[in-house]
């Protein structure tokens, strides 16, 4: 009888050993889905130089089990952000949604306070589908004046604050004072500056997917 019982115990406990791998990894999969413009679609370089496609293979090399989406358009605005953002949802159901728009709309004159809302209705969405968002800091160019570019860069900190999410400071300045790492425009970073930006981002994502 003890035999019979212990060779009960000992199946219950393989089952149970079997089972939990895939169990495990279901929870850890993580799907992350970057919502962004020119700055996160690797403009003007192939996409494998972005720092996106970059930080994917940082994630993955450290033992993240982790699936980054790249659904950022060069040109898009926060407008188009929210159009677009349904659909992702629905077909990838990530688990981490980061926000790296509203400088098209900063760059063309668009309503600020237009801006803000457009932004405010991704944070709530990407909440609304279990995902948690990362709003990611846009800084305009010096030329725009100080009380633009003040008020602005003031909807991401006003955003991150009323929304009770993480803020990622903008990544421009770590790259953007060196002529060598932006392309000719001033504005878009270049191939050489992606490794420097999927660094700035990292913690970032590591900090959201270890909960």
């Amino acid at each position: 009888m003890f035999n019979a019982v212990s060779s009960r115990i000992s199946a219950f406990f393989l089952i149970l050993i079997f089972a939990l791998p895939a169990y495990t990894y279901a929870q850890e999969k993580s799907t992350i889905i970057v919502l962004g413009d020119s700055l996160s679609a690797a403009y003007g370089m192939s996409i494998e130089q972005g720092w996106v496609h970059l930080l994917s293979d940082r994630l993955i090399a450290e033992g993240n089990k982790t699936s980054v989406v790249n659904a950022s358009i060069t040109g898009d605005t926060s407008d188009g952000g929210l159009r677009r953002l349904p659909d992702l949802l629905t077909k990838h159901q990530p688990d981490v949604v980061i926000i790296e728009l509203g400088g098209n709309d900063g760059l063309r004159g668009f309503d600020l306070q237009h801006t803000e809302q457009q932004l405010a209705q991704l944070i709530t969405a990407s909440k609304a589908a279990g995902a948690t968002p990362l709003l990611v800091e846009i800084l305009l160019p010096p030329n725009y004046g100080k009380r633009y570019t003040a008020a602005f860069q003031a909807i991401y900190h006003r955003l991150a604050e009323t929304h009770q999410i993480t803020l990622v400071p903008s990544f421009l300045p770590a790259v953007a004072e060196n002529p060598a790492l932006m392309q000719a425009d001033g504005i878009h970073p270049a191939a050489d500056a992606q490794p420097i930006i999927a660094t700035h981002m990292l913690p970032f994502i590591k900090q959201v997917i270890a909960k």
